[in-house]
């Protein structure tokens, strides 16, 4: 197929293409948008929701901006970095939402522990022998990690966030230049380069949630853990691995390149994803459960009591009664203000506890090089003066 051709075909084929995604699109934004305003009405456990609310918000902004790139492709880049940005902090608000279920940072860590000391008590293994080789224990036996296992976690989610926001910008930079080369696998574009470090860090991350998620699994049982870790996986994940194929079949002439064909299919392929995804996310991630808030907090609470009626074999009646205690409403106002300052506090800290667990061993590898360095000055030092103290001596004995 020309190139004429294959522009023809995409003119034809753009606006329909515009309408039915944008249909799509439309279905995602509106069941979304309800499903987050039920959560800001009912923020009854902010602990959780101040986290499930920018993973079901991610529908929403992957809607948006992939019906805006598939209108106009001149926006096609912008959307695209906007849109990586916000997968990563996705990533890690998934990642903070399984602690929050879990009771929190200090209960993760009690669990943890409790969880590395089975093993040592079954086949009585040394505790020196757990923190041996503990890159090998975190891929085959991560529970025997403890603590561990957490900071392992949360370095995997939060250095795909700072890499994804970085590597994002430096395309935004390239492509200013005119060496990004979108879909373009060659040496002298930035395009491959990006996609190799935004592939392993991407992949890292989420080996990381699933060591995580296989430890911890049986205490998020009351969550369902399964249906929500693919759901989120299917969006973050499936989309860029879509994405990267479609880049593959362009560039060996499977699919026509040229008329923005790849930016408007993949665009395309997502505004219907989201529909299904928006769908999916009002069943992973209910507002109902949180409807209803402990008895303790009896302060903005109204009570319903329902009266049933049990019949007994022995021919007996039970009156049995169940008390629901339903949430009076929270501000939308109040439980924005919350996600915000709150949950961006928990990422500022988290963002540079990473650059410091990151910046550490580099700083000890380039103390030790300084040391080993000035250790050789002196040492060399030393000889010299040896030398210098053997040469006197050996003179004054000669005028002797």
């Amino acid at each position: 197929m020309s190139v004429t051709e294959t522009t023809s075909t995409y003119r034809d084929l753009h606006w329909p293409a515009c309408i039915i995604g944008g249909s799509f699109a439309a279905v995602a934004i509106c069941l979304s948008v309800f499903s987050i305003l039920q959560h800001l009405r009912f923020y009854t456990n902010p602990a959780e929701q101040k986290w499930i609310v920018p993973v079901l918000f991610m529908v929403p902004v992957y809607a948006t901006e992939s019906i805006i790139s598939l209108s106009n492709s001149k926006f096609s880049l912008p959307c695209d970095i906007l849109r990586n940005c916000y997968e990563a902090f996705a990533l890690y608000s998934f990642g903070s939402y399984l602690v929050a279920c879990l009771g929190g940072e200090r209960r993760v860590i009690e669990y943890l522990e409790n969880e590395s000391n089975k093993p040592l008590l079954e086949d009585g293994t040394s505790d020196e022998s757990k923190k041996k080789n503990s890159f090998w224990k975190f891929l085959c036996e991560p529970y025997v990690l403890g603590p561990e296992l957490l900071v392992i976690e949360k370095f995997g989610l939060v250095q795909y966030m700072i890499l994804k926001t970085f590597c994002a910008f430096l395309t935004f930079l390239l492509e200013l230049l005119g060496v990004y080369g979108d879909g373009e696998f060659k040496w002298y574009y930035g395009y491959p380069y990006i996609v190799v470090v935004l592939n392993f860090s991407q992949m890292w991350a989420l080996f990381c949630l699933v060591q995580f998620y296989n430890v911890t699994h049986e205490r998020l049982k009351e969550i369902k853990p399964l249906a929500k870790f693919i759901s989120f996986k299917a969006i973050v994940f499936a989309t860029w691995w879509q994405g990267f194929g479609i880049a593959l079949l362009c560039y060996y002439g499977i699919l026509p390149k040229e008329g923005r064909f790849q930016n408007a299919l993949q665009d395309f392929l997502i505004c219907i994803e989201m529909a299904i995804a928006a769908v999916a996310h009002l069943f992973v991630f209910p507002a109902e459960p949180y409807h209803y808030i402990p008895i303790s907090e009896c302060g903005k609470i109204t009570s319903e009591t329902s009266k049933e009626e049990v019949k007994l074999d022995e021919g007996g009646l039970v009156e049995t009664t169940e008390t629901h205690v339903e949430a009076s409403g929270t501000s939308i106002k109040e439980s924005v203000q919350d996600i915000v300052i709150d949950g961006g506090q928990h990422v500022v800290k988290d963002v540079v506890l990473t650059i410091n667990q990151a910046i550490g061993p580099v700083e000890k590898g380039v103390t030790k090089i300084q040391d080993t360095f000035q250790q050789k000055l002196l040492d060399s030092d030393g000889k010299k003066e040896t030398e210098v103290t053997f040469e006197t001596t050996s003179v004054a004995q000669k005028d002797c």
